[in-house]
């Protein structure tokens, strides 16, 4: 039973990153003249790059940035940090017992910030190039920042799991 609830979570979780990453940011990306939306700036941006993809952005780009894309990054952040948190408690060595969901927690904050950046990025939205201030596109800046640096933290321990179970595995299969 939990093994069906997880896969679901992480089926849910490629779908809503799916619809993400082929429709809703290809389309905002499209409507600011190729430029990239700022979930996708993952090494950051600076106030320049800020003001230079709010002026670039149409009105329909940042009416579907501050609705359509908001709303489908409103669940992404809690259902991709379920996910991972869930991943790794499983993958950690049971005789962990409740330590592996402490092993586990740091991944919250991913969404944590997920969500301050999309707070941050819909500031700068309802701002508009002109109105775009150093500070607001700084804070922006810093969460897009905090929340890679925590994803790909999270995202690596994961693949090390991964990994070492899979080595694991490999290996109690050969001796039999």
């Amino acid at each position: 039973m939990k093994r069906g609830l997880f896969w679901l979570l992480v089926a849910v979780t490629l779908t809503n990153y799916a619809v993400m990453v082929a429709w809703s940011l290809p389309y905002i990306s499209s409507e600011a003249g190729g430029l990239a939306p700022f979930d996708m700036r993952l090494s950051g941006y600076t106030f320049a790059e800020a003001q230079a993809f709010l002026a670039a952005l149409s009105p329909e780009g940042n009416e579907f940035y501050r609705t359509t894309q908001h709303w489908l990054d409103l669940f992404f952040p809690g259902l991709m940090a379920a996910t991972v948190f869930f991943a790794i408690a499983t993958l950690l060595p049971p005789k962990f017992g409740r330590w592996r969901y402490v092993i586990a927690a740091p991944v919250i904050l991913t969404a944590i910030f997920d969500w301050s950046e999309n707070a941050a990025v819909a500031a700068m939205l309802d701002a508009g190039a002109e109105s775009l201030t150093v500070e607001l596109a700084e804070a922006a800046n810093r969460w897009t920042i905090a929340k890679a640096t925590v994803s790909t933290a999270a995202y690596s321990f994961l693949l090390v799991l991964l990994i070492w179970k899979g080595v694991a595995r490999w290996r109690r299969r050969s001796r039999a």
